[in-house]
């Protein structure tokens, strides 16, 4: 093993944390996706309440309002996406120096 080559408990010590890391991302995955359901759901009831009455302003208000906050969610479910993404890359990578390391 040369200099520049890290050690197997360096490598561990990292996976390690990139493991946990992955826990949290993808805790707060399923939290944005459920959110997201819930005002998905929310967006539908204001359609529905909208086809029946009418567009009351306070209404359209509303239904404008609730539009924006699925943007806002879709766009930080996306961005959470990604970190998972790169996290489980960086955990591939580790795995494969470990098995250089170990001589596989």
């Amino acid at each position: 093993m040369s200099k520049q080559e890290p050690s197997s408990s360096n490598l561990l010590h990292r996976r390690l944390a990139l493991v946990a890391e992955l826990a949290g991302l993808n805790a707060e995955q399923l939290k944005l996706t459920q959110a997201l359901a819930g005002t998905e759901m929310e967006l539908l009831r204001l359609e529905l309440e909208a086809d029946a009455k009418g567009a009351e302003p306070q209404l359209v208000q509303n239904l404008h309002d609730e539009q924006e906050r699925a943007s806002a969610m879709r766009a930080r479910l996306r961005t959470c996406e990604e970190h998972i993404a790169n996290a489980e890359e960086a955990t591939a990578e580790i795995d494969r120096l470990l098995e250089q390391t170990a001589g596989g």
